[in-house]
């Protein structure tokens, strides 16, 4: 089965996904910050988080794995509505030098455990170290395991709901149920 087809169909069969808008820092100080709805809770003991960036059509490496693999920290920032739009314009390709950050106008918190910044506007924050990264697959579109030991949990304070993502350019508000449409960048 080509891979576009299998992700159409795991994507409408599997969910609602949840969010991991993740934030690193490469060698070199360039902040990134990505998306990415193949996310899940890895375990209690000790806590952990598993998300699963891809490669490129190229068969390359992006910038958020690169970074990770490099420094081997990261935060997930979970997304509520409010956020929808900013975290759907830092899906758009950017060259390596080039932040996410400014595109969306997201503010930089600093950590207190890993050097990649928080998202301020972000609900919950969990600060991340490496564990294991899993090769699964070969070329473009290859998945990757990202595995990391949550070091900090950050929570706002109130409440709030995140959204998760659909099918296609579908999701939802996981605390009212909205369904709404997000066209990708470019």
């Amino acid at each position: 089965m080509p891979s576009s087809e299998a992700y159409a169909l795991l994507t409408s069969v599997i969910q609602p996904r949840p969010i991991a808008f993740v934030s690193t820092v490469s060698l070199s100080g360039v902040a990134n910050l990505a998306p990415f709805s193949f996310f899940m809770a890895g375990g209690s003991n000790p806590p952990s988080v598993c998300y699963s960036p891809v490669l490129n059509s190229r068969g390359e490496e992006k910038d958020s794995l690169r970074n990770v693999r490099e420094t081997g920290e990261f935060v997930v920032n979970t997304v509520d509505r409010p956020m929808a739009l900013g975290m759907n314009e830092t899906s758009a390709a950017l060259a390596p030098h080039e932040s996410e950050w400014e595109l969306a106008d997201f503010t930089p918190l600093a950590s207190e455990l890993v050097r990649p910044a928080r998202v301020q506007e972000s609900p919950a924050h969990l600060e991340c170290r490496v564990f294991e990264i899993v090769e699964h697959g070969s070329g473009p579109t290859a998945a990757r395991y990202v595995i990391g030991e949550v070091l900090c949990l950050h929570l706002r304070i109130g409440e709030y709901s995140t959204i998760a993502r659909m099918g296609g350019p579908h999701y939802i508000d996981a605390g009212t149920g909205e369904q709404f449409s997000l066209k990708r960048p470019g």
